[in-house]
C-alpha cells in the first residue's frame, strides 16, 4: 500500500534553512535597534538622525549578519558546556 506524503506547509521554509534564518533575523533585529540608539546619542533627535540612521543600520548589518554565521556555532558549543540539558522524559 502506498503510503501518501504531506504536502509542504505554504509559506514556511524547510527547517534546513533555520541555521540561516535565525542569524539573519536576529542580526536585523540587534542591528535595528544598536544603530538606532548609537545613531540617536551621536546626532539627537534631529533630521539628520532620519537621514543617517538607515545607512548605519545598512553597514552594521552587512558585518553583523555574516558574524553571526561564523560566531553563533561557537556560541552555542559555549552555552552547551555551561547550561545542562533538559532532563529526557
Amino acid at each position: 500500500m502506498k503510503t501518501l506524503s504531506q504536502p509542504p506547509s505554504r509559506g514556511k521554509l524547510p527547517a534546513r534553512y533555520a541555521s540561516i534564518v535565525m542569524p539573519l533575523v536576529l542580526s536585523v533585529l540587534m542591528t535595528f535597534v544598536v544603530s538606532a540608539i548609537s545613531t540617536l546619542k551621536s546626532l539627537g533627535p534631529t533630521p539628520a538622525f532620519l537621514d543617517t540612521w538607515p545607512a548605519a543600520w545598512a553597514i552594521s548589518w552587512v558585518v553583523a549578519f555574516p558574524t553571526l554565521l561564523v560566531v553563533l556555532p561557537l556560541v552555542r558549543r559555549n552555552v552547551a558546556l555551561v547550561v545542562a540539558p533538559p532532563p529526557s522524559n
